[in-house]
């Protein structure tokens, strides 16, 4: 530990600091002595000790610290401790001192250790040698020796001493004593009376002397000096000067100036104060007045001393009589002043100013202000109209010059403009202290004349300027005529009524309010207020959304521009009786027996009846166990209870209850379900019996049409007559086994065989009995029956073929197919079982038909024919607007095709046309309108509708669109906004806002004054007045307000100032020039054209963009196309015999699909029968394989409906073939709806395939024969456009096809006959997409079909890519001539040439038409060459004989040597030979190679198509050709 220091007196502190853990306790020890001793000593817990007021000789010394670390061991370490004493400085004190003197200060250290340092210092500075200071220091004290004091030597002395202990000081001060002395002494001076002056007297001395001054008055010697009283006027200066603010005369005399400061003896000097007076004004007149025409003098009087001049002046200019005759100047003396007048002969309106005197001396100047006024009568008013009403106008007027008289009073005189002053009115005395005034009792729509008089004490006014106005309308006096209600519905009234008479409407009647409100109890009986304008004498108004069978109070009034007259007296109405709005309550159900429910029910709520109840009616019908519902019956009751008879057995049935009254049925309840109770069933539908071996046989049956209940068991009889046994033999089976083999019988006899089944209720009736005989040779027999099976599509369907017979049979099915039997092959969709049950898995409705199975063995065959219908989901309706109103929509609709079953209801949505939130509305098979109520008004709504059956919902209606009756808000100009404006308020009406038919939800109103940026904000109630607040005065102001209701927001902005503080209007505001308009200028220059730039900029980006993609595509489309050359074998949808042929290829254009494909053909067979495959057979015949290739397109045409779209997507996929159905049921026979046209090619020794050409086709309008010079493509309906323009690539001839189309397009849509089809091209695809998935049916794609856009009128709407027309003879080389006919089996066509083997494609050849390109370029060539080609539309009579048609220079025109059979025909087909060249005559037959008759019309890109149709088709069509193009085909 190191040794401490401590200072005596002072508190110290020694710190033993122990490291390590842990220790017992710490111990101080001094001199052997335990710690602490004294009070003056602490030993705290941590191991410090504290010395509190140190004392050198007790505390110094060695202190030891112990540390008891173990309980017999410990440690310690001492310190020392010195003390140090301070220095102790006796007190001395400066005794006083003065000049001159001298001065032994002395300071002694009277304590403390040695050595001592003493030092002194005077203002904290050291004291310098030189400044007559000496200090003498010795070992314990120092001595401070002035040797001749003087002023400088005074300030505060420290004596500081200091040794190691610490260092104290001791301050003291000197002051040094000088007598006062005079610095400046005081002399004579003068005074100039009313300006200040001061008396000059300056000393010194220490302390500061007091200067005090004495005047003694008068001129002569001064006997007696008084004190000066220090006033305001008079003050004495810090230097001990006397001051004198204002010199007055009194101020004349002796002034002593006397000094001292206590210390010599005091001092004084004195002096003489003279006053000098200058010239003054000592007398005029501060105002006078004078008459205008009359004589007045002016006077004025000045004192000073002299001389004195007096000059006059007149506001600022000095008056000289010698220029101004009408003035006159006159001085004079009287004693001491001097007295001037000034006379004016006579006074005028211009002397009505301030007059002024000068007094001018050597000493000064002074003046005088005289005030005079002339007075005279007023000048008139001026008048303005603030506001003119009906009955009064609002006068404001300004009084220019009172004629310097107070205004005592005014004059209004006011006339009709026709009327003399003679016949005057006149408000009189008015009080000088208003300046408008409101003239009243005026006639509405009169012309005034107005003028006005003001009056003073001197006279009137002359009249101001002649006011001419006219009076505003009047709200009219009286309630309009002869009001009269007549109901209209259940929820409208019509009110008719006339106008108020002439003399009380006021004005112009511009409108009426209709107020209606409902007086039923309960009510609230305020009025609702509609609005109407007026339409002449007689007005007509319907109110709708009334409540229904309720009475409303309707009263009627008419306004014009300046309000709203008297109301009519209220007339009351009833509405007419509705439907009730809810059904009856706790309707409860109870079968009672097997054919008896009993129904009961509970009145629906008073309220809503809606009506005057007539009866309740009961509506059921049954459920079948396949899905079907039963017709729907009902029965009428007045009492709330029914019974229910004559119902069929163990049935389901639903069941609903409604009121009606006299307006019709009301709400139906929910639907209730009920089953009836069992009873014993009915006979089996039907029964068999084949003998199976030569001792048995084999029964089988069918269900019974009605089992009323739960089939138990059946039981099967046999007897036989001739064995003698009177009681049958009986057999039971389980309910699921519909036959039952029966053994050991005799040979050669007969047996009786019956079947019963029985139910819970017992046993029912027997079927038929059947007679049947064992034999050994058992021919086969078919135990399973035909008939018709019913089915909803997607599901798996068994048709059993159970069959026996010795040997046991072989068992076939196959599908009719027209007049032909196809085989039914099996595949991943077809399986037929071993037990012969044929099974359709996920059927569509394509296998609808008849399905003939066949049994055979060596001794005989047996044949059963089952007919199978697929339901599919109902078509789509044809939904329509029938009438709207502010808060409704009423639809209708006409139910498409119901597919097979029967509809049980209908799904409205709708919704708000800018949202996607569809609400659903669950709408009963029966109805055929709706109507969707609490709509929103004015407001655009979508609504679609769907129809479900037991299959489930169709598909979706074209979405329409409807609004509801209203408008924004809009605001009638006429309506005055402001009532009332003063400068700080404004009040508004809002009345001028017309609701548009719709309730005003809210008003917003935003104003701000002109030219600042915040807008401030109000809500306003349609129906209140608003105040606008705390405004600034004589401001003006914009006002944009924005009221808004259901069907949106009409804004308004206008502009209002408000007054100034004395009620007096502002100017408008002019638009200031200034260099904030060039800005203006240049903004508006700048933005259109730095937008024009932008949108250039953007435009050559997109193209850019465009063109980019457009190249890929068209890379992609090459390799593309080059793959589906290379690719070999594709499965196909519908089998035919023979192999696949290759591939096929999808062009894809939205909503439109073109299938090429190679191996299906179509064959129409009637407007009301579907198309079938055909077989490679088929196709392959009357076929030169040679030298031709023609192209034949089979369309079958859908069905003419008007309810229904005319293509129904929802059963097929491109590439599948709508089969028809052959209908049982007559309902069924008529449900085609499906369209499909195709087009099949085949090309031997190869004809150059040129271009792909379109035409027109409308359902059951007339066709001619277009000779097109193309390949043959077919055209189906694409179902997923979407998801097949996701897989698209552009090609080239995609682009290209584009081009034309939309040439064709521009053309077609002018022609009269496709005013009402609706077309979209946008752009062609090519797809490789597998036809497995363009064949997957699912309820999805069905619905994407539902946007797809339909004509109004039934048929297909196509268009035509025309080329142009041909230039020269050349291009009719090899024209392929496809000759129209009814398509039988050998009219086919083979497919295109690029769609053929590597051996087909040979160089090309003069001689051959078709020429040959190597196989990777084959597909890309050719298509080009089948999109860019140009080719020629031709009309042919097909009944002509060959001719010609001359073009250009060429002899002929070689047409295709090949002519399908046609009805009519020479032959059914004939041989063909290779086109000859142009020059060439033709060799073959002219039955082979028909020509051109010399009427047909050649058309290029701008001949209709339509037209072409047109020529030379009478005969074709007398002939029953069919309709056949090469063409797109657009629904």
């Amino acid at each position: 530990m190191k040794n401490i220091t401590a200072v005596a007196g002072r508190d110290t502190f020694i710190n033993c600091r122990v490291i390590g853990y842990p220790y017992y306790s710490i111990k101080w020890y001094k001199d052997l002595l335990l710690l602490p001793d004294n009070h003056r000593q602490v030993v705290f817990e941590n191991g410090t000790l504290k010395l509190m007021d140190v004392q050198k000789g007790m505390d110094e010394g060695e202190y030891l610290c112990s540390v008891l670390i173990q309980p017999q061991l410990s440690i310690s370490q001492s310190v020392h401790v010195t003390v140090k004493v301070p220095p102790l400085i006796q007190p001395f004190e400066f005794p006083p001192a003065s000049i001159g003197q001298l001065l032994y200060i002395p300071c002694v250290v009277s304590s403390g250790d040695m050595p001592i340092r003493i030092t002194w210092r005077k203002d904290g500075q050291v004291i310098l040698s030189g400044s007559g200071v000496t200090i003498e220091s010795k070992e314990f004290m120092s001595s401070l020796q002035i040797s001749s004091v003087s002023l400088k030597h005074n300030g505060n002395y420290t004596c500081i001493a200091s040794n190691d202990a610490a260092t104290v000081s001791r301050e003291r001060q000197l002051i040094v004593r000088v007598p006062p002395r005079f610095v400046v002494q005081p002399n004579n001076q003068d005074g100039i009376y009313g300006k200040a002056g001061v008396l000059n007297c300056s000393v010194d001395g220490y302390p500061p002397p007091k200067v005090v001054w004495k005047h003694a008055k008068g001129s002569g010697n001064p006997q007696q000096y008084h004190p000066v009283p220090l006033t305001g006027r008079i003050q004495i200066l810090p230097n001990s000067s006397l001051l004198i603010r204002h010199v007055l005369e009194e101020d004349i005399g002796y002034y002593l100036c006397q000094a001292s400061n206590g210390v010599g003896t005091d001092i004084s000097k004195s002096m003489f104060l003279t006053v000098k007076i200058p010239a003054m004004i000592t007398s005029h007149p501060n105002t006078t007045i004078a008459i205008k025409g009359q004589a007045k003098e002016l006077n004025c009087t000045a004192r000073g001393e002299r001389p004195i001049i007096i000059r006059w002046e007149k506001g600022d200019t000095v008056i000289d009589p010698d220029r101004n005759v009408r003035y006159a100047i006159a001085t004079k003396d009287n004693g001491d002043e001097v007295i001037s007048t000034l006379k004016l002969k006579p006074a005028d309106r211009g002397d009505s100013v301030f007059f002024s005197c000068h007094a001018i001396n050597s000493y000064g100047e002074d003046r005088g202000l005289i005030q005079l006024t002339v007075q005279e009568p007023p000048d008139p008013p001026e008048l303005e109209i603030r506001e003119v009403k009906a009955r009064s106008m609002n006068l404001r007027w300004t009084q220019r010059f009172d004629g310097n008289s107070i205004i005592t009073g005014f004059d209004i005189e006011y006339k009709n403009k026709s009327d003399s002053w003679d016949f005057k009115q006149s408000t009189r005395n008015i009080s000088p202290t208003i300046n408008q005034a409101n003239i009243v009792d005026l006639h509405p729509a009169s012309v005034y004349s107005i003028r006005m008089y003001s009056f003073n004490k001197i006279g009137r006014s002359e009249p101001s300027k002649e006011l001419t106005i006219s009076t505003e309308e009047a709200a009219p006096d009286g309630p309009p005529m002869d009001v009269t209600l007549q109901p209209v519905t259940s929820q409208s009234i019509q009110v008719t009524w006339k106008a108020p008479k002439k003399e009380l409407q006021n004005g112009v009647i511009r409108g009426y309010q209709i107020g209606y409100r409902e007086n039923s109890p309960g009510s609230n009986g305020q009025y609702s207020i509609v609005e109407m304008k007026a339409t002449g004498d007689s007005e007509v108004y319907t109110l709708d959304n009334l409540k229904k069978f309720a009475q409303y109070g309707v009263v009627v009034q008419a306004f014009n521009r300046a309000g709203t007259g008297p109301s009519s007296s209220e007339i009351n109405a009833t509405t007419l009786e509705d439907v009730p709005s809810q059904p009856p309550e706790n309707v409860r159900a109870l079968s009672i027996t097997s054919d008896v429910a009993v129904i009961s029910w509970s009145e629906p709520p008073r309220s809503t009846l809606n009506g005057v109840l007539k009866g309740y009616r009961v509506v059921f019908w049954s459920l079948y166990t396949d899905g079907e519902w039963g017709e729907m019956q009902n029965i009428t009751t007045a009492r709330e209870r029914a019974e229910l008879r004559g119902m069929e057995k163990f049935t389901n049935y639903s069941v609903q209850v409604l009121a009606y009254t006299q307006a019709g049925d009301g709400v139906r309840s929910n639907v209730l379900h009920i089953q009836t109770k069992e009873d014993i069933p009915g006979p089996p539908a039907g029964i068999k019996a084949v003998p199976s071996s030569a001792s048995s046989v084999v029964v089988s049956w069918l269900p019974p049409t009605k089992p009323n209940g739960v089939i138990r068991k059946y039981t099967i009889f046999c007897s036989s007559p001739g064995s003698g046994q009177p009681a049958p033999s009986e057999y039971e089976t389980s309910p699921e086994q519909l036959f039952y083999r029966i053994a050991h019988l005799n040979r050669g006899q007969q047996y009786m065989l019956w079947v019963a089944a029985v139910t819970s209720a017992g046993r029912g009736n027997i079927s038929e009995k059947v007679t049947i005989e064992p034999a050994g040779k058992a021919p086969a027999k078919i135990i399973s029956f035909g008939g018709t099976v019913t089915t909803p599509w997607m599901k798996d369907v068994c048709l059993p073929c159970n069959s026996v017979g010795e040997p046991a049979p072989a068992v076939k099915w196959t599908k009719d197919s027209d007049d032909s039997a196809i085989p039914v092959t099996v595949d991943g969709h077809r399986q037929i079982q071993a037990n012969g049950t044929l099974i359709l898995r996920s059927v569509k409705a394509e296998d609808s038909g008849y399905y003939t199975c066949t049994a055979t063995n060596t001794w005989g065959f047996d044949t059963i024919i089952v007919n199978l219908l697929v339901q599919v989901p109902p078509d789509q309706p044809r939904l329509t607007v029938s009438k709207t109103s502010a808060s409704s929509i009423t639809l209708a609709w006409i139910p498409g095709d119901n597919g097979g079953s029967s509809i049980r209801g209908f799904v409205l949505q709708y919704s708000v046309d800018n949202s996607e939130e569809w609400k659903d509305v669950f709408i009963t098979s029966t109805e055929r309108s709706f109507k969707l109520e609490s709509l929103k008004c004015g407001t655009w709504y979508k609504v679609k509708l769907a129809a479900k059956n037991s299959v489930g919902a169709g598909r979706i209606s074209e979405i329409i669109e409807a609004k509801t009756h209203g408008r924004e808000p809009s605001f009638n100009k006429d309506q005055h906004l402001f009532t009332h404006i003063n400068s700080t308020h404004a009040r508004l009406n809002l009345q001028g806002w017309n609701s548009g038919g719709c309730p005003v939800l809210a008003i917003v109103l935003e104003y701000r004054p002109k030219g600042t940026w915040v807008w401030q904000s109000l809500r306003a109630n349609y129906s209140s007045e608003i105040f606008l607040m705390e405004l600034r005065e004589a401001t003006w102001y914009e006002l944009r307000m924005k009221a808004c209701n259901s069907a949106g927001c009409g804004n308004e902005t206008m502009q209002f100032a408000t007054l100034d503080y004395d009620g007096s209007t502002i100017p408008p505001i002019k638009s200031a020039q200034g260099e904030g308009d060039d800005v203006k200028k240049l903004f508006t220059i700048a933005c259109p054209v730095i937008l024009a730039t932008l949108g250039v900029a953007l435009l050559v980006v997109v193209r850019k963009k465009r063109k980019e993609k457009r190249l890929k595509r068209l890379r992609d489309a090459k390799s593309l196309a080059e793959m589906l050359i290379s690719k070999n074998n594709r499965s196909f949808d519908t089998p035919v015999k023979g192999p696949p042929q290759g591939p096929r290829l999808h062009i894809d254009i939205p909503r439109v699909q073109l299938l090429i494909e190679d191996k299906e053909g179509i064959k129409q067979i009637g407007d009301d029968k579907a198309t079938i495959p055909v077989t490679d057979t088929e196709f392959n015949q009357a076929v030169n394989p040679q030298s031709f290739c023609t192209g034949v397109s089979l369309h079958h045409p859908a069905l003419i409906q008007n309810t229904g779209p005319l293509i129904d997507m929802s059963d097929i996929r491109p590439g599948t073939n709508p089969v028809s159905r052959k209908s049982v049921k007559s309902a069924h026979s008529t449900r085609n709806r499906y369209s499909s046209q195709w087009t099949l090619t085949k090309c031997q020794a190869s004809t150059p395939a040129r271009t792909l050409t379109s035409d027109w086709r409308t359902v059951g309008s007339q066709h001619g024969i277009t000779v097109t010079e193309s390949d043959s493509y077919s055209a189906s309906l694409s179902q997923d456009t979407d998801k097949g323009r996701n897989s698209m690539v552009s090609t080239e001839s995609a682009s290209s096809t584009y081009e034309e189309l939309a040439r064709a397009y521009e053309h077609a849509k002018l022609e009269e006959q496709l005013q009402h089809a609706k077309f979209e091209i946008t752009e062609c695809f090519i797809s490789d997409s597998s036809s497995d998935q363009m064949t997957m049916g699912t309820n999805e794609n069905a619905d994407s079909m539902t946007s797809m856009s339909t004509p109004s009128e039934p048929g297909i709407c196509r268009f035509t890519a025309s080329p142009p027309k041909p230039l020269d003879s050349d291009r009719g080389k090899s024209v392929a001539v496809p000759i129209p006919h009814r398509a039988n089996k050998s009219d086919y066509c083979n497919l295109p040439l690029y769609m053929k083997s590597e051996t087909f494609f040979r160089k090309p050849d003069l001689h051959d038409p078709c020429p040959v390109v190597p196989p990777r370029e084959a597909s890309v060539r050719n298509l080009a060459r089948a999109y860019h080609t140009q080719a020629r539309h031709l009309t042919l009579d097909p009944s002509s004989k060959a001719s010609t048609v001359p073009h250009g220079n060429a002899a002929t025109t070689t047409l295709p040597q090949r002519t399908p059979a046609m009805p009519g025909s020479a032959s059914a087909a004939a041989a063909a030979a290779p086109a000859a060249p142009p020059s060439t005559e033709p060799t073959t037959a002219p039955s082979a190679e028909p020509r051109l008759p010399p009427h047909t019309k050649m058309g290029g890109s701008r001949d209709s198509l339509l037209e072409m149709s047109t020529s030379g088709i009478g005969r074709s069509q007398k002939q029953g050709a069919g309709a056949y193009s090469k063409s797109y085909t657009l629904v």
